[in-house]
């Protein structure tokens, strides 16, 4: 079956919300594995146009915030960890519109994988998901603006993501993402998007 492999490094680095997406299980060790590229950098970066609201801490009162995941920007110098997990010819356009204001970049060429994992994969393509200007400018005008948070849910996610992969792999995650500059706000769990739960509904 023809098909492409993609670069996780946020929400996807959980084999549970990866697969949410494309309708079926992901299993480590056989379509999902642990990756590196090279030349790009994660950053809290992607503004997403979802919208929820929460307690103010400040004010104590109800407050509108936009919510900010994650993203890369190009960093010759840096190193981003993460997975990649199989995705077929079927299954890509669902993929496409979950991650729909990002571009789809081919980066197999600056993939690193474990000589079996290489092995493996072969000949095919590698993908990842690079935020496009506009999701990054809105980032930065929430920002500006002071409503621009990152709901503690999709931050527990990835952070369990990687947690799951070993404490070195969450370790390396932490050392070579920059601290976002922006709060980590607890919301009601159903103005979350379902593909950001972390679980099959």
């Amino acid at each position: 079956m023809s098909g492409q492999w993609v670069f996780g490094y946020g929400s996807l680095v959980s084999p549970v919300s990866f697969g949410h997406t494309l309708g079926r299980d992901l299993t480590p060790g056989v379509d999902f594995f642990e990756a590196e590229i090279t030349g790009f950098g994660r950053r809290w970066n992607y503004g997403t146009g979802y919208t929820f609201t929460s307690i103010d801490d400040e004010r104590a009162e109800p407050k509108q915030w936009t919510f900010v995941a994650l993203g890369l920007a190009p960093a010759d110098a840096e190193v981003t960890n993460g997975v990649i997990g199989w995705v077929d010819d079927t299954e890509i356009d669902a993929l496409d519109a979950r991650e729909r204001m990002y571009d789809r970049v081919d980066v197999t060429s600056a993939t690193t994988l474990a000589a079996d994992v290489r092995t493996l994969v072969g000949d095919a393509s590698i993908v990842t998901y690079v935020p496009r200007p506009e999701p990054v400018a809105a980032y930065e005008t929430a920002k500006a603006a002071g409503v621009a948070a990152i709901t503690l849910r999709y931050w527990d996610l990835v952070d369990g993501a990687f947690a799951d992969l070993g404490a070195d792999r969450r370790d390396r995650y932490y050392a070579t993402t920059p601290p976002p500059d922006i709060p980590i706000v607890e919301q009601p769990g159903h103005e979350i998007p379902e593909r950001h739960l972390g679980r099959r509904s």
